[in-house]
């Protein structure tokens, strides 16, 4: 057992452990999730995917929609010691084949539209499971582990051991594979924490999707690691971000979602009024945009990069 657990749940967890029946998430459908609902659901996601003969180190390919089951399923792959692969739901037969044989995964999961597509895929890479997990939150993975109990505790993890393993734009060639460890997790998100001066009392607005860096690790990681809470909406739209925006003290989003918003009579002071810090990050942000949101609503938007 190593001398410290780096496992980055068991730092999730230390956060909101005294404070377990705070909500975490809640829908733009308004159904709420508490802290501890979602360790229990990870819980037994974790101990049903240990049962299947998982082992420390697995790769766990993902496609699928934006769920909280979706989330519980990562949070489940962090504390069972297993390697969480996100994937794009936009990609098709020929980028999955190069995926599913990159990353060699044990089990993968994708939404049941795809399914006939992905399990021949994953039978020539050599995959011993596949399972499906739809946006509703239901599908096969759901249903095989259900019955399983929540008492899957949390493994520990050395600073090295791998947590992520996500896939370079390959931009200059085939993707590569960026293998993240749990150190490498817990210090970038610790680092944003205090820079954006995240606490208990933020609620985010989480409009992003999951597959990638920006809406999995920056976004959920700084709202677990403050023992914040957030507004879970399963995709980005102008009216549903301006409906929760008042309630909200922080925003992430991609340079397009702020164009968007511009276009809306509803954004205005007065509907950030409770906002404390807006980000934008991903792609480029453009000058205008930045002086245009700043003139309607009296905030600077913050650019990150990474």
């Amino acid at each position: 057992m190593p001398d410290r657990d780096w496992n980055l749940y068991t730092q999730f967890r230390n956060q909101y452990a005294a404070d377990a029946h705070k909500e975490l998430l809640s829908t733009e459908a308004s159904r709420s999730y508490t802290f501890d609902e979602i360790d229990k659901e990870s819980a037994r996601l974790a101990r049903f995917l240990s049962g299947l003969g998982l082992d420390l180190g697995d790769r766990v390919s993902v496609q699928v929609e934006k769920s909280p089951e979706a989330l519980c399923l990562y949070l489940a792959c962090l504390r069972g010691g297993f390697v969480f692969h996100p994937m794009n739901p936009a990609y098709q037969a020929r980028e999955l084949e190069y995926f599913l044989g990159s990353a060699e995964p044990t089990l993968v999961v994708s939404d049941s539209e795809s399914a006939g597509m992905i399990r021949p895929l994953a039978k020539t890479a050599g995959v011993d499971h596949v399972f499906t997990l739809d946006g509703d939150g239901e599908g096969s993975l759901v249903e095989a582990s259900r019955s399983s109990p929540q008492d899957f505790g949390i493994v520990p993890r050395t600073e090295d051991d791998l947590a992520a393993l996500l896939y370079s734009s390959g931009t200059t060639g085939v993707p590569k594979g960026i293998m993240l460890t749990h150190r490498n997790l817990l210090s970038n998100t610790e680092a944003l924490v205090e820079t954006w001066g995240f606490t208990s009392g933020d609620r985010l607005l989480h409009a992003l999707p999951i597959f990638h860096v920006h809406g999995l690790f920056v976004a959920i990681g700084c709202v677990m690691l403050a023992g914040a809470n957030m507004r879970w909406l399963s995709s980005f739209s102008t009216e549903q971000t301006i409906r929760f925006l008042p309630e909200c003290t922080v925003m992430m989003g991609v340079p397009t979602y702020y164009t968007r918003l511009l276009t809306e009579d509803g954004l205005n002071a007065e509907t950030c009024s409770n906002m404390r810090v807006f980000i934008s990050g991903s792609a480029p942000l453009l000058e205008e945009t930045f002086y245009a949101f700043e003139a309607r609503t009296g905030h600077r938007i913050l650019e990150r990069y990474g």
